[in-house]
């Protein structure tokens, strides 16, 4: 196992991904960002509270399980009841890993199904490649090339009582 990311490159790398976010988005009056469970709501609410301690404005933020849209395994019955439109929003989708694209195809699909919003950004601790749908992020905090056998785990405080990602 070895150590790609500690606690202070972690907060480094979320809060150049905070200013990013600011910088493509003149207007955040209508941001909304939308983490999706479980790691990527924990670091929503970081770049959440980044945002609030930059520019002192609360955005909206969604917890999103987008288990129901997955094809890849086995849904839900029911579909989820998302209490939010996003019409004509600009959403930051934030997920700690990017891999084969399917996990952000979903969450589109749960966030389409709730309003068309102008724009939907995404925001990613760790892209290590592999798509198998066209899909990039548009704020990374790490590029990080591996193997298909190779795994990156993320571990945050929130969840897993560290901070860290690894590779095994």
């Amino acid at each position: 196992m070895k150590e790609l990311l500690n606690e202070n490159d972690i907060k480094r790398a979320l809060t150049r991904i905070t200013h990013e976010i600011l910088e493509n988005n003149d207007n955040i009056d209508d941001l909304v960002l939308v983490g999706i469970k479980t790691r990527g709501e924990y670091l929503m609410n970081r770049i959440a509270s980044n945002i609030k301690k930059f520019e002192d404005i609360a955005v909206d933020t969604i917890a999103l399980d987008i288990k129901f849209w997955r094809d890849d395994s086995r849904k839900t019955d029911v579909e989820p009841i998302i209490d939010y439109d996003f019409s004509n929003k600009k959403v930051v989708l934030i997920d700690d890993v990017l891999f084969g694209g399917r996990t952000i195809r979903a969450a589109m699909d749960g966030i389409i199904t709730n309003g068309r919003p102008k724009t939907i950004q995404l925001a990613v601790l760790i892209d290590r490649g592999h798509r198998e749908f066209p899909i990039r992020a548009d704020f990374v905090g790490k590029n990080i090339p591996t193997s298909q056998k190779e795994r990156v785990t993320v571990r945050l405080a929130e969840f897993d009582e560290i901070d860290q990602v690894t590779l095994t």
